[in-house]
């Protein structure tokens, strides 16, 4: 596939992944804000969390399955923005959307299933049993409870490399910003290391503005590769960029204003002085008379 082939594929689908990609910002967010609301303790204690668990059931149900569509949008996102950077780029390697599409999937599973099973003990816990910290640390400790945050953490790690590498490779090959790209990067360490604020402001961010460059909407324009097919990538830092002259305005850069024209150097002899009946003959400077000079007295 051509730069012109690739272009025009780009054209017919960017929109549908710029609309996915604005999703999952959107509903990473909401997942978040949903697993902040509705009760909490205030101390860290076993026997209170199981019972606070079981009255958060259904929003800690629903927020587990946000997330998860949330990331499956981000596998998406991600799998394309690989995609459309390896047809510029294809050194890229095709088994880093592996890692971004199994990571994104391994932690969506993991914590819905989590949640499932968390709610189970909790009603346990809480309709069974003399509700003591024995009985609490019997029901959590051992089985899924253990295994399922170890899933979701190696879930969390592959993510974390599909992202900042997809992030880099897309950015490379002039699809994204430098900025941009440093964010996806920023944005990848935060899946793995959540540190901050509760709320995955920088992922939310990254996927909205991405999803705003796939729909052709970005605010600072978009970058010359979409257009080209091919990859355009970034002069080094400190380079300024060259400006592209706007199609069916010759002679004009790419705001609009005429570009200086190239001073023309003349090349032989003197040119000839007139004379005074205004024909034109070989007198140079060395021919003419010299001025008598004023005596001085």
């Amino acid at each position: 596939m051509n730069g012109t082939e690739q272009v025009e594929y780009e054209t017919r689908v960017r929109v549908r992944y710029g609309v996915i990609a604005v999703a999952a910002g959107l509903l990473l967010v909401v997942q978040a804000l949903i697993q902040l609301s509705g009760p909490h303790t205030n101390v860290d204690e076993l026997t209170l969390d199981l019972l606070t668990a079981h009255r958060r059931f259904p929003l800690d149900l629903i927020g587990a399955i946000v997330d998860a569509i949330a990331l499956g949008a981000l596998a998406v996102t991600l799998n394309w923005l690989h995609s459309i950077a390896r047809a510029r780029n294809p050194q890229n390697r095709d088994f880093i959307r592996w890692l971004a599409i199994v990571g994104a999937g391994l932690s969506g599973v993991m914590a819905v299933a989590y949640a499932i099973v968390i709610a189970i003990k909790a009603n346990q816990f809480a309709t069974t049993g003399n509700q003591t910290y024995v009985e609490a640390d019997r029901l959590t400790t051992g089985g899924l409870i253990v295994i399922l945050p170890l899933l979701a953490q190696l879930g969390s790690l592959l993510l974390t490399g599909g992202f900042i590498w997809i992030s880099l490779n897309a950015m490379r090959v002039g699809l994204l910003s430098r900025f941009m790209g440093y964010v996806g990067v920023f944005a990848g360490v935060l899946v793995l290391f959540p540190i901050g604020s509760p709320v995955p402001v920088v992922q939310g961010f990254w996927l909205v503005s991405v999803g705003m460059i796939f729909i052709g909407r970005w605010f600072q324009g978009i970058p010359p590769a979409w257009a080209s097919g091919t990859a355009v990538p970034w002069p080094p830092m400190g380079q300024p960029r060259q400006s592209t002259a706007v199609a069916g305005a010759p002679g004009r850069g790419a705001r609009g204003r005429r570009a200086p024209e190239p001073a023309t150097a003349t090349v032989g002899p003197p040119a000839a002085v007139a004379d005074s009946d205004g024909a034109t003959g070989g007198r140079t400077r060395a021919s003419t008379p010299k001025r008598k000079r004023k005596r001085r007295t």
